[in-house]
């Protein structure tokens, strides 16, 4: 059993709780396609400092092409709109993009050359100018040419659809820059690219990138449902072009993303596992299946038929369940507080992980037995499991990922789900709306006569000992020639002892009691972006891989997204 109260999504995306404008609901909404240009082999390599210097002179050649596009889309939205204050500030951003362009031209005078002389724009440049010129000229969908607008009205809504178009790219570097400052030491002065990360990085590119967003807001306001809906395709369409554009850059080194193209693995076999409960779903299961008890239990002056297992009220169901649920979070808590040493552990130690987690595994299977005992489960329908299940809601992102990890023909990959939930039935019929019929289940099962719950459960997998016995086990089962690079994604203290084992422990999520027990035993959690721009800064071609288990490191995420780019890619 597992806590049943929802935990908080997180996201480096997340909203306030104050009215946003477009530009920002459109970052938010968009916000995947900046994780994917984050884990570009390009901008991996610029964070750690090994891109090779060529690649980056090439990269700055094509920004200096993609510059002069956008400074000229500035002028074009400048003559379009009629609004004094948006002007101005269209003009002051303009100037900001020949600025930039002079910074383009300092590094080419460092190499003694001339960038756009020396070169020409790549089929991605071409396409993400031609993008935005057509943009800024009217050429839209539903929108008159510019020699046909009659009206000032007609003149904005080109101005804000362009500057719908030029929004992602500013708010991009600006997120790109301060992430990458994250990653600076403060007396780093070696990092070869410190002067492009500290431009981006700095108050007065924030200040430009947020300015745009003001005036794409300001814009904007006038426009109908229609219209904004245009915009966000232009929008989302500039997102993507951002990631062509990246990827588009030629590197001369290799690099550790995406991870199934990284030139140490091509003899491996990858073994994906994932936990399910609020790792890829948003509510616990347990949750769902004590609510199917007791939506579909007879109300209190219902009487049984003869063919009915004898059932509580749902009245009953309910109290009961919220006794249990009670009962289990208050009981799992002093269960946390107990296994914590009274200091903090100098170095990790798995061994001592696993006797501490002794208790915790009792109280998990404990917990388990009053629910049986409690006949809460009893009375279930399969097929309405089974309905439950597909309807689930999933993490954003979670379907996608298994569904292109199983297509992907680099690298081989078996895939399996670890799972404290109670019922086999749910979870597959919740992955099987995803065809993901291929995926491997491991879980409990409820026992059931003539398709309704006995309130047994066949328990498999009730415990963190449980769960890492199980990853053993699996590991051994597929033992091939080839070396197996395991990689576990899970949520809570349930999944701690797979997480260490895995060569990657990729921690979803925010779990307060997961991070408390980890402090306490030494364990370091770092997030995934910050830990593969170490691994690039260490990459050696010809090295071992670089990913190893029970190291003492778990690596954090928000979404499904950066795994998926990670592992990958666009």
């Amino acid at each position: 059993m597992a806590a049943v109260v929802p935990k908080p999504l997180t996201s480096l995306a997340s909203m306030s709780s104050v009215e946003v404008g477009v530009a920002r609901k459109f970052w938010i909404k968009f916000y995947r396609e900046a994780v994917f240009s984050t884990y570009t082999p390009f901008a991996v390599s610029l964070a750690a400092g090994n891109l090779d210097i060529g690649s980056f002179r090439t990269y700055v050649a094509q920004d200096a092409w993609f510059l002069k596009a956008f400074a000229q889309a500035y002028n074009l939205a400048e003559e379009c709109t009629d609004d004094d204050e948006a002007k101005i500030s269209i003009t002051e951003l303009r100037r900001d993009v020949m600025e930039e362009l002079k910074m383009h031209h300092s590094f080419a005078q460092e190499w003694g050359s001339e960038i756009t002389k020396e070169s020409t724009p790549n089929s991605a440049t071409v396409k993400y100018t031609d993008f935005l010129l057509a943009t800024a000229s009217g050429k839209v969908e539903g929108v008159k040419g510019p020699g046909n607008l009659a009206t000032p009205f007609e003149k904005t809504k080109v101005a804000a659809y362009t500057l719908g178009a030029m929004t992602p790219c500013m708010r991009l570097y600006a997120f790109l820059g301060e992430e990458f400052q994250k990653l600076l030491d403060n007396d780093e002065c070696s990092h070869p690219y410190k002067k492009w990360i500290n431009n981006y990085s700095n108050e007065s590119f924030q200040a430009a990138a947020l300015k745009t967003e003001e005036v794409l807001d300001k814009l904007s306001a006038p426009l109908t449902g229609e219209e904004l809906d245009v915009m966000e395709k232009l929008y989302h369409q500039a997102m993507k072009l951002e990631i062509e554009f990246f990827l588009a850059q030629p590197l001369a080194q290799p690099t550790c993303v995406p991870l199934v193209k990284d030139p140490r693995l091509a003899d491996s076999r990858l073994l994906f596992f994932s936990d399910f409960d609020l790792t890829c779903t948003i509510v616990d299961s347990s949750a769902i299946l004590a609510e199917i008890a007791i939506l579909t239990a007879p109300k209190s002056d219902q009487s049984e038929t003869q063919n009915q297992l004898l059932r509580m009220s749902s009245a009953e169901l309910r109290k009961t369940w919220d006794v249990l649920s009670k009962q289990y979070t208050e009981e799992f808590e002093k269960c946390i507080e107990s296994i914590l040493p009274l200091e903090k552990v100098d170095g990790f130690n798995y061994e001592n992980l696993i006797k501490a987690f002794n208790e915790l595994s009792d109280f998990e299977k404990r917990a388990n037995s009053r629910v049986i005992e409690s006949g809460v489960l009893k009375g279930l329908n399969i097929e309405d499991i089974k309905r439950a299940g597909q309807k689930m809601i999933l993490q954003d992102g979670c379907i996608s990922f298994f569904q292109k990890l199983l297509k992907n023909e680099i690298l081989y990959v078996n895939v399996h789900v670890l799972s404290y939930c109670w019922s086999g039935d749910l979870i597959r019929s919740a992955l099987l709306s995803g065809d993901l019929q291929v995926l491997n289940i491991h879980t409990n099962e409820l026992t059931f006569e003539e398709s309704i719950s006995t309130g047994e459960i066949v328990k498999k997998i009730q415990s963190p000992l449980d769960k890492a016995q199980a990853f053993d086990d699996i590991l051994k089962a597929c033992e091939t020639d080839k070396k197996a690079l395991t990689i576990y994604v899970g949520d809570s203290v349930g999944d701690l002892l797979c997480l260490l084992k895995a060569d990657i422990g990729i921690v979803m999520g925010s779990s307060s009691s997961l991070r408390k027990v980890g402090n306490q035993f030494g364990i370091s959690f770092v997030p995934l972006f910050s830990g593969v721009v170490e691994k690039q800064k260490d990459y050696q071609e010809g090295s071992a891989r670089g990913w190893k288990g029970l190291s003492g490191t778990l690596y954090t995420v928000s979404s499904w997204a950066e795994i998926h780019a990670f592992m990958l890619g666009w």
